[in-house]
């Protein structure tokens, strides 16, 4: 009977210390009928040897052995040129392979006859595909890390203290943007005691943001505050003036904080700016910023670039979070992997990888690819 064979590549991109599969899934996926391979020092960045990997079932082998050997590649950021052009027909390609912000990489793949299956185009309100979910596992890590990274840069304690020598107040955080990320950022510098609030545009998540103990920054204009604001189902357009009104509501509360996390990001699209440089300006000395969306298309945060930490003039230090997930990379790959195996148990039938397009969950991920 055949069966089909997948590889764990090892990440070539700089910095990027996850890896595709742990041993603890290739477990699951011989159990489950799949042969696995995995490249030589594949998740060496997330501690796991080589040795790690035989004795979980998996065949350690060179680079061009897995492409040549394998019926699916399987990989966490898109591939460099080289590994794309390892790549044979018939394969295919399954990761986070951000379609929409890499459209020649999908493009040339798929003329060459090699499938894409993309991680980040997954329907994340099917409850079937929630074990599948990579982005959400991933944002899961960088939202806790980003709490962790601005709770040791902080000078000053984040809990209040009452100690011999006077009482320390508690650090005042602010989170921008309450989706996954925010969320977890929020739990976390709650757990180390903070004083958190939470904003996002959608009022719907004040219950999440309150159930985790935080205050939800409500700074609602006065068009949603008019009784007939919403005749027929519909807002009215809020005036220029009511815009600038909000917006100098949300600045007045990021400059009072002593912490701000930013986590708002549109898949391939520049993330919206949250906080400018006049704003940054008239935080206290001291303060800190993390931004989770910062990257080449830019960030929340005015002038914040990707895996780069400044200290402005003023005293504010402003971190561009890029890649919090591989500064976590045991965790961060433990969880993406467990989402690779959800998928590929989705995916593998009668000792065939099947990627029907009539079914929901694959068609979307096949989205990637040019029609």
């Amino acid at each position: 009977m055949a069966t089909v064979t997948v590889g764990a590549v090892r990440e070539r991109a700089p910095g990027e210390r996850r890896v595709a599969l742990v041993p603890e899934a290739v477990t699951l996926l011989r159990r489950a009928g799949v042969d696995v391979l995995v490249e030589t020092g594949a998740g060496s960045g997330a501690w796991f040897t080589d040795a790690d990997y035989a004795d979980a079932g998996a065949t350690v082998v060179p680079p061009d052995e897995l492409y040549a050997r394998t019926d699916a590649v399987l990989c966490v950021a898109p591939p460099d040129p080289e590994t794309a052009e390892a790549l044979r027909p018939g394969q295919t390609l399954i990761g986070l392979l951000e379609p929409l912000r890499h459209p020649d990489l999908a493009a040339g793949l798929h003329r060459r006859g090699v499938r894409t299956v993309s991680l980040d185009l997954l329907p994340r309100t099917l409850s079937r595909a929630q074990s599948m979910d990579a982005l959400t596992s991933q944002a899961n890590v960088a939202g806790y890390k980003a709490a962790l990274l601005a709770a040791d840069t902080y000078d000053r304690f984040l809990p209040m203290l009452t100690t011999a020598a006077g009482t320390m107040r508690p650090a005042q955080v602010l989170v921008l943007g309450a989706g996954v990320a925010g969320l977890q950022a929020v739990a976390t510098a709650r757990r180390l005691g903070a004083v958190v609030t939470a904003y996002d545009v959608r009022p719907a998540s004040r219950g999440e943001v309150e159930s985790l103990g935080a205050r939800f920054l409500d700074i609602q204009s006065p068009a949603e505050q008019e009784p007939d604001a919403r005749r027929g189902g519909y807002a009215r357009e809020l005036t220029s003036e009511e815009q600038q009104a909000q917006r100098a509501a949300l600045d007045a509360h990021i400059a009072r904080s002593d912490i701000v996390i930013t986590t708002a990001q549109v898949p391939g699209r520049k993330p919206p700016l949250l906080v400018t440089s006049a704003v940054l300006d008239r935080m206290h000395p001291g303060s800190v910023v993390v931004d989770l969306a910062a990257s080449e298309l830019g960030g929340n945060v005015e002038d914040s670039e990707p895996d780069k930490t400044d200290v402005l003039p003023n005293g504010v230090t402003l971190i561009g979070a890029g890649r919090l997930p591989s500064a976590m990379a045991t965790a961060a790959s433990t969880a993406y992997a467990r989402n690779l195996v959800a998928l590929l148990r989705h995916l593998v039938r009668d000792g065939a990888l099947v990627l029907d397009p009539d079914d929901e969950i694959t068609s979307a991920l096949l989205g990637g690819e040019p029609s």
